[in-house]
């Protein structure tokens, strides 16, 4: 579905992303996972059109991306859930949903409106509230809700479980499974290296703008030098 080649991006004099390859396949869920600072954002901007690449191609289900806008970007059905949330806090949580359909899905509206209520009860329950007014873990719902309006066929999820106490933490990764159980292909770019790495079929370790390792998952999860400079085990 996605394919990364030789990516390099940064911000004036500075390059943070030094030549990146990486690919998700149809139905995997792939984490990218690293420290503050290393990269994991600015590769998602890249990604959703935000910030250019300096070099490299970007490829999504056989169609080149890089160069796209954001505008493209979205109609083309690659989502970016960002970090912290980036809801409308002075527009209702159904309103915050609507506008996640602007671009993409505003056909089936109605029915992904329901499909969201569906996955998120709570959000259900308070279509009519202000976003604002939502605890963090119903604000993350809300974001990756509104990613879903869009008919997503690729999901970035960037930092999901920041800021969220450790049940709902487990929430949140139980959900990303589920989502991708229905089929739905996901990007997880996460600082949490133990869960992201328990749901996820393949791994991509960021440092200082290059894939430090990758492989397996379950390899990575086991990896000596990965549990040491990780882990600290």
């Amino acid at each position: 579905m996605l394919e990364v080649r030789g990516l390099r991006a940064g911000y004036g004099q500075v390059e943070v992303l030094r030549g990146l390859d990486m690919a998700v396949a149809t139905g995997e869920i792939v984490a990218v996972l690293g420290a503050n600072g290393v990269g994991k954002t600015t590769l998602n901007k890249v990604l959703s059109g935000v910030l250019p690449a300096r070099a490299g191609e970007i490829h999504f289900d056989g169609r080149r991306l890089d160069g796209a806008g954001p505008d493209a970007i979205v109609e083309a059905g690659l989502i970016h859930v960002p970090e912290g949330r980036r809801i409308f806090p002075n527009m209702s949580v159904r309103e915050n949903l609507e506008l996640g359909s602007y671009r993409r899905g505003r056909a089936n509206r109605r029915v992904n409106l329901e499909r969201v209520f569906d996955t998120f009860p709570r959000l259900r329950e308070r279509a009519r509230q202000m976003a604002g007014t939502l605890s963090g873990g119903e604000q993350q719902m809300l974001a990756i809700g509104r990613g879903m309006m869009a008919e997503p066929r690729l999901l970035i999820l960037d930092e999901p479980s920041l800021g969220l106490s450790p049940l709902l933490v487990e929430e949140m990764f139980a959900l990303i499974l589920r989502l991708n159980a229905s089929g739905l292909p996901i990007l997880l770019v996460e600082q949490n290296v133990v869960q992201s790495l328990g749901i996820a079929s393949r791994g991509f370790i960021l440092e200082n703008g290059i894939l430090a390792m990758s492989g397996p998952a379950a390899a990575l999860r086991d990896d000596p030098q990965l549990r040491r400079v990780y882990l600290g085990l």
